[in-house]
């Protein structure tokens, strides 16, 4: 008991903490989504679960809420296979040099830069950058399609509602497939090289080395950043509220939760209803997150 006492009396006040700072909002949030609170005065009435009720019944909110669903199955899918290629790549795709068992391709090191270096720059920057990239006037992507005889294929890029989502996700899949190139390359340069010598007398070709070898040896990593891009997926307020006309246009075609809670909140004073958004965008990031890590969940671990 001593020893309980000595631990609880280090714990206590982290704990205390955490709960004060992190499941105190939480707690004040789902009070408040049962209100009619409109966030800019102390004045408001219980409405119990009337605004819950307004969810199902709002076609913004599905609209948003199926935004969602399509980057939580698009983003992580095309981000980590790009991410895993490119690191398989640069760190066991190249020839063999210097009597090595497996190698990257040349000027590997060069690349793992190049590829992180949208890192660098925060997420408000590449959005901006981005827009001007898209702008249909005198963007980046236009004038090169001018430039080499494709003025055909010019677009209004972001203000095409069959076209904008696909862009702000092309901008997001660039912005991070560099963090998981080297996350995955730090896994794969863990794996024993002689693990890849046997494969390779075994006749193994890179391919069925990949998903033989590679993959099953790396597969909680992984899995964390699947579940780490799948809570970007549902985030995506940043791109979209700066990216796109009038925050989630046009026509609402790029409309994500984070963003309607904003406007909801703060353009048309719905603080109560907002905050019932926010927790429902909590409970699809809860269910996905736990999901995850089911699916990703093995009885037989390969260690080594």
């Amino acid at each position: 008991m001593a020893e309980y006492r000595f631990v609880a009396g280090f714990l206590a006040a982290p704990v205390a903490l955490y709960a004060v700072l992190v499941v105190s909002p939480f707690l004040q949030t789902f009070y408040y989504s049962l209100t009619d609170w409109t966030g800019y005065t102390a004045d408001f009435s219980m409405v119990g679960l009337a605004n819950y009720a307004r969810l199902l019944e709002d076609e913004l909110f599905l609209t948003a809420l199926w935004h969602n669903v399509v980057l939580l199955l698009v983003l992580p899918l095309v981000t980590l296979g790009l991410g895993l290629f490119f690191s398989f790549m640069l760190n066991v795709g190249g020839r063999r040099r210097g009597g090595a068992v497996v190698g990257g391709v040349g000027g590997s090191r060069f690349y793992k830069v190049v590829y992180f270096f949208p890192q660098v720059l925060s997420v408000a920057i590449v959005a901006v950058l981005w827009q001007y990239v898209y702008s249909p006037t005198d963007g980046l992507l236009n004038g090169v399609l001018s430039g080499v005889g494709l003025e055909s294929l010019e677009q209004n890029w972001l203000g095409d509602p069959d076209l904008a989502m696909a862009c702000v996700m092309a901008v997001m899949v660039w912005a991070n497939v560099g963090f998981y190139v080297v996350l995955f390359s730090a896994a794969m340069a863990s794996v024993p090289r002689e693990i890849y010598e046997a494969a390779l007398l075994d006749g193994a070709g890179r391919a069925t080395t990949f998903f033989r070898v590679t993959l099953p040896l790396i597969r909680d990593t992984v899995q964390t950043g699947w579940v780490y891009m799948g809570i970007m997926a549902l985030d995506a307020f940043a791109y979209v509220y700066i990216m796109t006309t009038n925050q989630g246009g046009p026509d609402n075609s790029t409309l994500v939760l984070p963003v309607y809670l904003y406007k909801r909140a703060f353009r048309d004073g719905q603080a109560g209803y907002a905050t019932a958004v926010g927790v429902a965008l909590l409970a699809v990031t809860m269910v996905f997150a736990v999901a995850a890590m089911a699916l990703g969940r093995r009885r037989d671990r390969i260690e080594f």
